[in-house]
């Protein structure tokens, strides 16, 4: 036994980098939304390749044996035994300590490691939860977590340049794909400088936008595999950015692909955030 879950939060499951080379089998890749939070976790327990709880908000854990964890990502109000404590940094945890996700101060999703990963098996090469393929399943009030316990003190913290700001306005990098000939001058022009929202229906397979419709020349495209960060455009012209747990092949026309870093960014907004674009060009 290690924590003991005391209350499972609002959506809280186990991921890590995902499934790789499992599309061509209609698997989606999962994985953490928020990449960047999710490896800086694993470097601050010196760790390379293990898994981490998705945190999003409310979960309330019970230590059972000793350990050393790392919280990264979004400002989730953390307490240890009632004390508030900061993201991005290390913490030594004792038999008996109480965690808690109290509250959204900034961001979406926290990512909480263990020295040494939590002790599940991995499917299909990755330990992320994927529901829609019943692979693993959101945490339950009464469910242990186990690891291995690990009784070496250590505190190490992110430099504070190297922590992300997670506001309610982001612009993203596009780079325009082999697809924007489907859009005209003018919808492009609407699409690179007009204001888009988030919405509730935003979730781990793509964030749902609000703003200025985008009308294709076409939306009758041959099905095909989709790349981490493409921007989808369906017939409400509304546009979706597919993220981690998207689906592999999708047939609606595609104006570009988001940077991953921004994607990563991106999975903090919550809804009623505003969203720019930006044309990317590579300069190499």
């Amino acid at each position: 036994m290690a924590f003991k879950v005391l209350q499972s939060g609002l959506f809280t499951t186990i991921q890590d980098t995902g499934r790789k080379g499992v599309a061509h089998k209609g698997h989606s890749q999962s994985g953490a939304l928020d990449r960047y939070a999710y490896k800086q976790s694993l470097a601050l327990l010196h760790e390379s390749d293990t898994n981490a709880l998705e945190v999003m908000v409310g979960l309330k854990l019970e230590a059972i044996k000793p350990t050393t964890i790392a919280i990264t990502g979004a400002d989730l109000g953390l307490k240890i035994n009632g004390i508030f404590k900061k993201p991005w940094q290390s913490y030594t945890i004792k038999k008996g300590d109480i965690l808690y996700f109290a509250k959204r101060i900034q961001g979406q999703r926290a990512y909480l490691t263990v020295k040494g990963g939590f002790d599940v098996p991995k499917v299909l090469g990755s330990y992320a939860t994927m529901l829609k393929e019943g692979i693993g399943s959101t945490l339950k009030a009464g469910d242990i977590i186990n690891y291995m316990p690990y009784l070496h003190k250590q505190t190490n913290r992110l430099k504070k340049e190297h922590i992300p700001y997670y506001g309610d306005t982001l612009t993203l990098r596009v780079q325009l794909c082999y697809q924007h000939h489907y859009f005209s001058d003018t919808e492009k022009k609407k699409f690179f400088n007009n204001e888009y929202k988030v919405t509730l229906q935003s979730d781990r397979m793509g964030y749902r936008l609000s703003g200025e419709s985008i009308v294709p020349s076409s939306t009758k495209l041959i099905s095909e595999g989709i790349a981490f960060g493409s921007v989808q455009i369906p017939k409400d012209g509304q546009p979706i950015i597919l993220l981690a747990q998207r689906q592999s092949i999708g047939g609606y026309p595609k104006i570009g692909t988001v940077l991953a870093k921004d994607c990563y960014t991106l999975a903090q907004m919550g809804a009623g955030s505003s969203i720019f674009f930006e044309m990317y060009l590579d300069k190499n």
